[in-house]
């Protein structure tokens, strides 16, 4: 799981081993998905560097890194514009979670271990007592740690790819409905399930457990 770890360097404690261009990468990506920085602002570009502490050119290079993944728009003549948050792209982007992660969660209950099966339960455990502070940050982070370690146990390099750009939209979606104590509360319940599926190497209920969780999000979305 050290590839999961080292991936989540988007918080404010991004270890100095990794590259500039990396750290301004995942630093950008965290204030995006935790919408410090609002759906269909424009940014200003010193303040980001000032933001980051960074230069110019590992801010440029994030810049564009983050706008292939969606995150950002590149507007000619006007400059840089965090995406807009629609329905419809909302909707598109379940449909894409829906077969990508239920394909993760099949290849992930044939590969488990119980070492990664506790961790997993860990996690869901630190998100319940974010939940429970109404930290939402953190609730934020430990989400998108639990859903790379699920990648991670499915042990699919090019399946996790596509599961970080597609997590990084979702969560900023997600973002928007943190503020329902009852919709935490099934997310937690819902990655319960998803642990218990892995535990028994059921990969039916594992791939409906995801499909449940997915389903829960849409429908926290739309009540939104």
């Amino acid at each position: 799981m050290s590839n999961v770890m080292a991936e989540n360097v988007s918080s404010p404690t991004t270890p100095k081993s990794i590259s500039l261009n990396e750290r301004a990468y995942l630093a950008f990506k965290h204030r995006l998905i935790t919408l410090r920085y609002k759906p269909g602002d424009y940014l200003n570009i010193a303040q980001v560097m000032d933001d980051l502490e960074m230069g110019r050119t590992p801010v440029n290079q994030a810049v564009h890194r983050l706008e292939t993944e969606g995150l950002l728009q590149i507007i000619p003549r006007k400059g840089v514009m965090v995406s807009p948050l629609s329905i419809d792209d909302a909707l598109e982007l379940i449909e894409v979670r829906l077969v990508n992660e239920a394909l993760c969660l099949r290849l992930a209950s044939q590969r488990v271990n119980a070492a990664q099966i506790a961790y997993l339960r860990e996690m869901n455990q630190r998100i319940a007592h974010a939940s429970a502070s109404r930290d939402r940050e953190e609730m934020m982070l430990l989400d998108r740690e639990f859903h790379q370690v699920l990648a991670d146990i499915a042990a699919n390099g090019r399946l996790a790819d596509i599961l970080s750009i597609i997590h990084a939209q979702a969560q900023r979606f997600w973002a928007t409905t943190l503020s329902s104590a009852a919709h935490m509360n099934e997310v937690i319940a819902e990655h319960e399930a998803i642990i218990a599926a892995l535990e028994q190497g059921n990969a039916e209920q594992a791939e409906e457990a995801a499909r449940v969780h997915i389903y829960s999000f849409k429908q926290a979305l739309l009540n939104n």
